[in-house]
């Protein structure tokens, strides 16, 4: 016998065990009628007799709410036991929500994470206490200061998951596990009275103090991570339920925040950014993409394949000489180290990662690439001259992708025959860790291309934003007026050091002269001479930049900018930069004597 409660459903089988059923496309987001729904169909599976266990299941994402909680807290303390089956993701609430569950049955691939601390708040529905008694409590910290999502089968690994079963096996995988509980066979677990993966409570403490330390310094003006280690803390040190009620309280008093507002806005603004009209809604199917060649192992060109490769693409890297590749080879193994001593990607794939690299010297491997990427210096006849030639080679199919920053795509691909393939793929310094990706379209670039290159940013875990070909595109000319302003500053007298260090207390990642160090003078020169072109009047021309280039400085590429960059060493601000920084004072002449 069937009921259904609009956006739940209930079946009971003649095995005694009721699947109840939520369906809310497109992501299963609760609403006020999920929840009741859900209250109904388990008030009416604890009276009916004939119901011995509970299987849930329908991908959840779940935004935390109190009436969420409560029914979290009925499906754990009941006596029927209830097994949740994930089908693709359980997520922010979602995953709260099947973690009140007996057990946790998954397809395989399925995703799993609490993201919330992205979004400015934290765990609201007891994620913060039922997640460390589960997986364990240093990677519970890893999971939540992250938002990093994991695969069902590392959460099996960890204790998150009980069985990884085929899609076509889960519900009867689930309802048999459910059985076994029933007929003893298995043990019906609420994990809040777990305490086994918590650890000593010393050794959870200094695990506690170094993320707060960690939180300290990573994430300033962003209460929400330090708030969340103390939540933590409050459950390990006083229990789970002292631990549940101050995650509730906080929980609350972040979400009017304006930290947890702005960063909803970017969450929402970085969806629609994902929506292009006449492309996402026009029924266009994107193509596979397996194999990038990148045509340029510098700066750029080795951030985009490590980018690549981390993200299982195979890749090519051409370069005009066998010295300059081996040095882009380093440039990429560097990277991956990089991210593995940060934590952010497993030593154990690092062999599997550089396998999927290859070098060349010229174009003959380009005629089975999906995509080429020309990331070389901003040189428009170099450019050109490159895509004249990477047309002979490659597949009338292939995407002539260009990472220029500034020029425009017209020009670039004039000399070929191939426009309706032509864009932009602009990233950003360093292109392995950097979120944004602009995609530039012409008049000319296809619709299909545009889909194809969009579903490749989301392989490679970025934000795509499609732009059209205009003078330095979005992000410079977002980014341009802000270096200015911090040029105008200096001249004005500001400490460049300070203004870095501000910068950064404000919540930026790096200042605004060591940003000029990462991406090199040669890319800001080239930017700033485009847009003082074209937006003369509203510009600040500072003679800084170009004084440190004839100075023989190249920022981190040669060790001397505005910092040094020595071997094993910390950061440290170079002295002599003062006396290039009084000559542009003097230069610019806007306060008295230069000074």
């Amino acid at each position: 016998m069937a009921i259904k409660e609009e956006r739940v459903s209930m079946e009971v089988g003649d095995d005694g065990v009721a699947v109840i059923s939520i369906s809310n496309p497109p992501v299963n987001a609760i609403s006020t009628s999920v929840i009741d729904g859900l209250k109904k169909t388990y008030d009416e599976a604890m009276r009916r007799d004939d119901v011995k266990a509970i299987v849930l299941t329908g991908d959840i994402s779940i935004a935390p709410d109190a009436s969420v909680d409560l029914v979290i807290n009925r499906i754990e303390d009941v006596k029927k036991p209830s097994v949740a089956a994930i089908q693709g993701f359980a997520i922010g609430g979602g995953l709260e929500f099947v973690m009140g569950c007996s057990a946790r049955i998954s397809a395989p691939k399925a995703q799993l994470g609490l993201p919330e601390l992205k979004l400015g708040v934290i765990p609201g529905c007891g994620g913060t206490q039922r997640l460390p008694r589960l997986v364990g409590l240093p990677k519970a910290i890893d999971m939540l200061l992250s938002s990093n999502l994991i695969t069902s089968e590392e959460g099996k690994e960890l204790g998150l998951i009980d069985s990884v079963v085929s899609p076509d096996e889960l519900l009867t995988a689930s309802r048999q596990w459910a059985i076994d509980i029933v007929e003893g066979r298995r043990s019906q677990i609420n994990c809040l009275h777990k305490s086994d993966k918590l650890g000593h409570i010393l050794l959870s403490k200094k695990l506690l103090d170094n993320a707060r330390e960690h939180a300290q310094k990573n994430f300033q003006n962003k209460p929400q991570y330090e708030a969340c280690i103390d939540v933590i803390e409050e459950g390990i040190i006083s229990g789970p339920s002292s631990g549940i009620l101050k995650e509730d309280r906080v929980f609350k008093e972040l979400l009017p925040s304006k930290t947890a507002k702005s960063l909803v806005h970017v969450f929402l603004s970085e969806r629609a950014a994902s929506k292009v009209p006449r492309i996402t809604d026009s029924g266009f199917k994107a193509r596979n993409i397996d194999r990038v060649a990148v045509v340029g192992g510098g700066l750029m060109g080795s951030g985009i394949a490590t980018a690549l490769i981390i993200n299982n693409i195979h890749v090519i890297l051409k370069e005009v000489n066998y010295e300059y590749l081996k040095k882009g080879v380093k440039s990429i193994e560097a990277n991956l180290q990089g991210l593995v001593k940060r934590g952010e990607f497993p030593h154990d794939k690092l062999e599997n990662a550089l396998s999927l690299l290859k070098g060349a010297l010229d174009y003959e491997e380009f005629k089975n690439v999906d995509v080429v990427i020309e990331a070389v210096y901003e040189d428009i006849s170099l450019k050109q001259s490159i895509f004249e030639e990477i047309e002979k080679f490659c597949s009338p199919e292939c995407i002539l992708a260009s990472n220029t920053s500034t020029i425009d795509l017209n020009a670039i691909g004039e000399r070929t025959n191939s426009q309706d393939r032509i864009l932009g793929v602009h990233l950003f310094s360093p292109a392995h860790m950097m979120p944004l990706i602009e995609i530039i379209r012409t008049e000319r670039t296809s619709a299909q291309v545009i889909c194809d290159v969009m579903k490749l940013a989301k392989i490679i875990l970025k934000v795509p934003i499609v732009v059209k070909n205009c003078t330095c595109f979005a992000a410079n000319r977002i980014f341009l007026p802000y270096m200015q302003a911090a040029d105008l500053l200096a001249n004005l007298g500001v400490d460049i050091f300070r203004i870095d260090r501000v910068i950064c207390q404000f919540g930026m990642r790096i200042g605004p002269f060591q940003l000029q160090d990462l991406s090199g003078y040669g890319v800001y020169l080239a930017g700033l001479k485009e847009f003082i072109a074209a937006y003369g009047e509203r510009s600040f021309q500072s003679p800084l930049v170009q004084l440190m280039v004839d100075s023989g400085r190249a920022g981190k590429s040669n060790g001397k900018g505005y910092y040094l960059y020595e071997k094993d060493s910390w950061l440290k601000p170079d002295p002599s930069v003062l006396q290039i920084l009084e000559e542009s004072r003097k230069l610019t002449s806007i306060i008295p004597d230069g000074k």
